[in-house]
């Protein structure tokens, strides 16, 4: 599979950790920000998955990675091995408009230090690894790839490590002795002597409660406890809150609100036989709902996702059924295939660098509701890369880089905010049957100074 070098180029941030602008509720490019399970990519065929990458700025969650890895150890079916499983996932796994999420202990880490704010507003994908520089009286952070990107690159050509074979195989057993039914004893007695809750909604309402109780030390100290926080770090954690006037859970430490919440609610929810107990995985499953704020549109075809998802999200986030999107990506994929082979030759990037305006598509319909209302108003994208301002805008990117590897720190500037942000990243030109950039993008390579030159046909 043939790969080229890009590198998207952005402003904001929040202490180098937040992928997109920061400024604006409305994104100005890319697509809306959406996060999907596996179940849903398992769905699409390689032709679809070419609508997901190309329509939306995907986060992908710490979840989807381990889950994906975990496939390897899964027996063989239908004369597929686990090698060629794994190898299809990462094959159809969006690799130009995506980020890798940060591990949600590490945003935990981040809140409960008072080193980090969480941004539970904006539906942003959170990304680490960054190297800051200053540049012409302006900040900017660099990201290449994050580990979990170049193993996808690995896992495409069924390249795995030991060690990731190692981990797939403590993730297997680690399902099989989780205990849901421990969890259903221990809270079938917290209801005793009162009513089951019915409904998912009226437990969403009783952990509200509970989170919302007047002793906010003691839920402080539960909500530390039940994420594995140490006593130690629990104390200076709580000398801090008091320092900051013992304010309320909810304002002290959001995120960490947010996933108790999470727990809490499919904890409850087993005690009160909402939820069944015969799928180990279910405790994986609902781990997902622990990213929900830094999207716009979350995706599943999972019954448990279908049932907890909308109780945690925002009123202006989306909750769309995989079945739905994959439909949807299919009617995309037959309305671009009637164009002719010169203009399908230019490549998806170019000529689907936005939907279609027709809103019967449900992409069309999610660009009206996240994009800027000038989205339909986008010109076609023609690569000048030799042009003045092609040149001047390379040549800033690639002092950025430079500068980012030589004398880059891991540490944002004081003020937490960067005004510019290169991310680079290997992605492929192809994916099923189409071509994904136009000819003079894709003919290019780096000479020995870094600069782009065309590849002559002698070389090829």
């Amino acid at each position: 599979m043939f790969q080229i070098e890009v590198k998207g180029y952005g402003w904001g941030g929040d202490g180098g950790v937040v992928a997109e602008s920061a400024r604006a509720r409305k994104l100005p490019y890319v697509g809306p920000v959406i996060i999907f399970d596996k179940s849903v990519l398992e769905s699409l065929n390689p032709d679809e998955s070419v609508w997901l990458d190309q329509f939306f700025l995907t986060n992908i969650t710490p979840l989807f990675f381990v889950e994906t890895l975990a496939d390897l150890e899964k027996k063989a079916r239908s004369g597929r091995t686990p090698e060629n499983i794994v190898g299809s996932l990462a094959y159809r796994t969006p690799d130009l408009n995506s980020k890798a999420n940060v591990h949600h202990h590490a945003l935990l880490e981040g809140e409960l230090s008072g080193k980090g704010k969480i941004d539970m507003k904006y539906g942003r994908p959170h990304i680490g690894g960054g190297r800051f520089v200053e540049l012409g009286g302006q900040t900017g952070a660099f990201f290449e790839d994050s580990p979990e990107e170049q193993a996808l690159m690995r896992w495409r050509d069924h390249q795995f490590l030991e060690l990731e074979r190692s981990h797939a195989k403590r993730w297997r057993e680690a399902l099989s002795h989780l205990d849901l039914e421990e969890i259903y004893t221990h809270y079938q007695i917290r209801f005793a002597g009162h009513p089951k809750p019915k409904t998912m909604e009226e437990v969403k309402a009783m952990v509200d409660r509970f989170i919302d109780n007047p002793d906010q030390e003691q839920i402080l100290i539960a909500g530390l406890g039940s994420i594995g926080v140490t006593p130690k770090y629990q104390e200076e954690i709580l000398a801090r809150w008091h320092a900051a006037g013992r304010p309320p859970l909810r304002k002290f430490a959001p995120y960490l609100t947010h996933v108790l919440s999470v727990d809490l609610v499919f904890m409850f929810g087993i005690g009160a036989d909402l939820i069944g107990r015969g799928r180990p995985s279910h405790k994986i499953d609902v781990a997902y709902l622990y990213y929900l704020p830094f999207c716009m549109v979350f995706t599943s075809n999972d019954r448990l996702h279908k049932l907890l998802a909308p109780l945690f999200l925002r009123d202006d986030q989306s909750f769309i059924s995989g079945e739905e999107l994959k439909a949807d990506f299919a009617r995309l994929d037959a309305h671009y295939s009637t164009l002719s082979q010169e203009t399908k030759a230019r490549g998806v990037y170019v000529f689907a660098h936005s939907p279609p305006h027709d809103t019967s598509f449900l992409v069309t319909r999610l660009w009206d509701k996240y994009m800027s209302p000038k989205w339909r108003e986008r010109k076609t994208p023609s690569p000048q890369p030799q042009s003045p301002i092609g040149k001047e805008f390379s040549d800033k990117i690639k002092e950025m880089e430079r500068m980012a590897k030589s004398e880059g720190s891991s540490q944002p500037t004081q003020s937490g905010e960067s005004d510019q942000m290169v991310i680079k990243r290997m992605v492929s030109t192809t994916r099923g049957k189409w071509t994904r950039f136009p000819p003079e993008v894709i003919n290019r390579r780096k000479n020995a100074n870094g600069d782009w030159e065309d590849i002559l046909m002698e070389d090829r």
